[in-house]
């Protein structure tokens, strides 16, 4: 089901589904409607079912979700960090 928009929107309600029981999962509810947000927009996450951020990376409680110029600028402090919990723990960071 898609629909094709004439342009971009300021903020989109993703609602995630019960399946997504943690963050690390639910993140699909952004990364599938950000590609509609405009620039300076936001995504809200609705899933209040949602508990855990993330059962199998427990980095992510330690380091937190940021902009990947957060990591970057600090290489030293994260450079112990696997590459895939960094890369999701910038995917997974709030847009807004």
């Amino acid at each position: 089901h898609v629909t094709y928009l004439d342009s971009p929107v300021r903020r989109v309600l993703s609602i995630v589904p019960e399946m997504y029981d943690e963050i690390w999962t639910a993140a699909k509810g952004f990364y599938k409607v950000e590609p509609v947000v405009a620039d300076g927009g936001e995504v809200i996450l609705y899933a209040p079912h949602i508990t855990e951020i993330a059962s199998s990376h427990r980095e992510i409680y330690d380091i937190g979700y940021h902009c990947r110029d957060y990591f970057v600028k600090q290489w030293d402090r994260f450079s112990h960090i696997h590459w895939g919990v960094l890369q999701q723990a910038r995917n997974n960071y709030a847009y807004g």
